[in-house]
């Protein structure tokens, strides 16, 4: 099964333009609208400030994965969504076979969502810990990427 959130991602770039227009208009009004004798006006911090935490936000959680159970492997990527067409920052990838999958957990926060893979590993003794940020994948996809990890776990056990 293959899919990715590329079609939620798009929209990241038209909100960042949207918080700086946000940003700088209320800046520039800030400074412009004096008052008598006050130097500063401060009802223009809270634009700003609501402004700054939304460009926190989606540049952390903004990024763009992709999931590939096809064939032996099992393939996780996440990257940056703001110029990754330009280059890959923030990349993460992981390709591993699917019988080193151990575990998986879904962690489904109001504003953000988080997968992790557990993975097992020959080099360590234990297990390989991997986070993935899935917050833009849609809940079918959530659903269909939880149902092909755990068909893959039951392959597993299966074996073993």
């Amino acid at each position: 099964m293959k899919f990715n959130n590329r079609k939620e991602t798009g929209i990241i770039p038209s909100i960042y333009i949207i918080v700086v227009a946000v940003f700088i208009t209320n800046a520039f009004a800030s400074v412009e609208l004096k008052y008598d004798d006050v130097p500063f006006n401060y009802s223009s911090l809270i634009p700003n400030g609501i402004a700054i935490v939304v460009a926190v936000y989606i540049f952390i959680v903004g990024k763009k994965f992709e999931f590939d159970s096809d064939g032996e492997t099992i393939n996780f990527k996440s990257n940056g969504a703001l110029v990754s067409q330009f280059m890959h920052y923030r990349e993460q990838r992981t390709e591993v076979p699917k019988s080193k999958l151990k575990n998986f957990r879904i962690e489904n926060y109001f504003f953000y969502k988080r997968l992790h893979i557990y993975i097992h590993s020959r080099n360590s003794r234990g297990y390989r810990h991997y986070k993935y940020n899935i917050t833009f994948l849609t809940g079918k996809k959530v659903k269909a990427l939880e149902m092909s990890l755990a068909k893959i776990l039951e392959k597993n056990k299966a074996r073993a």
